[in-house]
């Protein structure tokens, strides 16, 4: 079994070996996956974190050894974006990221300088507040997870990733994940409330801050009224999403 390593900031995963083809999701820096394919310049990888497949531009990418995967070990991940030295260059990486007990990486020098607190949030509303925010406004972007631009799903799995709880990259997939919370009024903040479409499929999801207010990435990450009906938008007062379910995770 072979694995690659992401070594830019972020490395797109796309739905067939084409720069013209569908983002599906991103491998960030420091992001282990397992090598499945190879076709021209791209490479088929199943990530580690999530399972998720999808090929990545072979340059975007580093050879892992089995002898530096057995002798490190990720310490956490970033909460916020941080410059580091890759290779003796600058280079700024995102919340998300893990970060590795090593000085090397892909046979690259890696210098992550002064690191912020990177420990296992305590889940608590403070705590929660605080990861979120870190998001507000980022633009929505299909396939993306980072604060450069984030879709619904990748938002909530990056905010869990951070109190050390592990989510898979998909709404539909997420809503399979927890407790169901019978009623709204029952919530807590930190659940997660998932919306369908009009065929009954689970289609966006987002996280709910209290029993009438959610966070959740749709044209940008905003936070929006909720009702037992779905979203309305906080301005406008127009319904864009229709409530499905409600799951506890933590």
């Amino acid at each position: 079994m072979f694995h690659v390593i992401g070594i830019t900031p972020i490395a797109p995963i796309r739905q067939e070996p084409s720069h013209r083809a569908e983002m599906v999701s991103q491998l960030l820096f420091g992001e282990v996956a397992e090598l499945l394919n190879r076709d021209g310049d791209f490479l088929q990888v199943r990530t580690v974190f999530d399972q998720y497949v999808g090929w990545v531009q072979a340059s975007q990418v580093g050879d892992v050894l089995e002898s530096w995967r057995e002798k490190t070990t990720v310490i956490g991940y970033l909460d916020r974006p941080l410059t580091i030295k890759v290779g003796g260059q600058p280079m700024c990486i995102y919340p998300g990221s893990p970060v590795w007990k090593s000085d090397t990486i892909a046979g690259l020098k890696l210098d992550y300088g002064k690191l912020p607190s990177i420990r296992t949030k305590r889940k608590s509303k403070a705590g929660l507040q605080q990861a979120v925010m870190a998001y507000m406004n980022t633009s929505y972007l299909w396939g993306g997870k980072t604060t450069a631009g984030t879709d619904c799903s990748g938002l909530v799995q990056q905010v869990y990733k951070l109190f050390g709880i592990n989510l898979p990259r998909d709404a539909y997939q997420q809503a399979e994940v927890g407790e169901v919370v019978g009623f709204l009024e029952e919530s807590q903040p930190g659940d997660l409330a998932f919306f369908d479409n009009a065929e009954g499929r689970i289609t966006h999801v987002g996280i709910l801050l209290g029993p009438n207010k959610i966070i959740h990435a749709s044209g940008q990450v905003r936070i929006d009224m909720i009702d037992s009906q779905g979203i309305k938008q906080k301005i406008s007062r127009k319904r864009t999403h229709f409530l499905r379910i409600i799951k506890r995770v933590w």
